[in-house]
């Protein structure tokens, strides 16, 4: 079984280099004009951000009185509101060659036909980014993990008419365990496509420990048994050629 440790090592050796989301900030207050090219061993290699989050207003409008908790109070963050060239001028200035978008879940709390519109949503206009520049552009899927079976489908439509190349998941969804058995056929599944999945561990908000979001959160054995990708695990940035745009 794959070990933390085990999997450290080979992440390192693949180049991959875990942070949070803070580093964005750190990333906008550097100086001076376009980074240099990130080399290894004197080579130019493609420089993957897996940790790249958007949003888009249609979605947001969807959770009425809700709506107005969903953009985060933090500095920069109409920045989550795609304007396409800006956006890749800030990823030249930081020698990103790519990223993969996706959106932190603020939906799970919703009626079944209300988070399947908003998930519709995400995806179409996750699709719609990712067409427009493919060479700069990949995204993860948004899905209804609150119902799993509508998940099971959006991951479907997702991945093989989308093209999208996985799907981001919160760390738990109405405190219900991962390791629940109503999640897993949306394991096996996700399991067989050999897609990536992204997630951010953290516990549920009314129970999450002030000094560690992590506490408590447990990994499905379905995705933590998955052979390790470049991208298995997001909360990174990833450089390394052989992710498949």
């Amino acid at each position: 079984m794959t070990t933390r440790r085990g999997f450290l090592k080979r992440a390192a050796a693949a180049g991959i280099v875990f942070c949070s989301c803070g580093m964005l900030d750190f990333a906008n207050a550097q100086n001076g004009g376009r980074r240099l090219p990130v080399k290894v061993n004197g080579k130019r290699v493609r420089t993957i951000d897996v940790h790249a989050h958007c949003l888009f207003h249609e979605s947001i409008a969807l959770m009425g009185d809700q709506a107005r908790n969903v953009i985060p109070p933090t500095k920069g963050a109409q920045e989550h509101f795609i304007a396409i060239e800006t956006r890749l001028k800030g990823m030249d200035a930081m020698a990103i060659d790519m990223e993969v978008l996706s959106i932190n879940p603020f939906w799970y709390g919703k009626d079944r036909d209300t988070a399947a519109k908003i998930v519709e949503l995400n995806n179409e206009k996750l699709a719609e980014l990712c067409a427009a520049r493919p060479d700069r552009f990949a995204a993860f899927a948004s899905l209804s993990l609150q119902y799993p079976d509508l998940a099971l489908q959006q991951l479907e439509t997702a991945i093989k008419k989308q093209g999208l190349k996985g799907a981001a998941i919160g760390g738990s969804v109405l405190g219900d365990d991962f390791s629940n058995p109503k999640y897993h056929p949306l394991w096996a599944k996700w399991r067989s496509s050999a897609r990536c999945c992204s997630f951010i561990p953290r516990a549920p908000r009314r129970s999450r420990p002030a000094s560690r979001e992590t506490a408590g959160f447990r990994t499905p054995s379905a995705i933590r048994s998955t052979p390790p990708s470049p991208c298995n695990i997001s909360s990174s940035k990833v450089r390394s050629t052989n992710f498949r745009a």
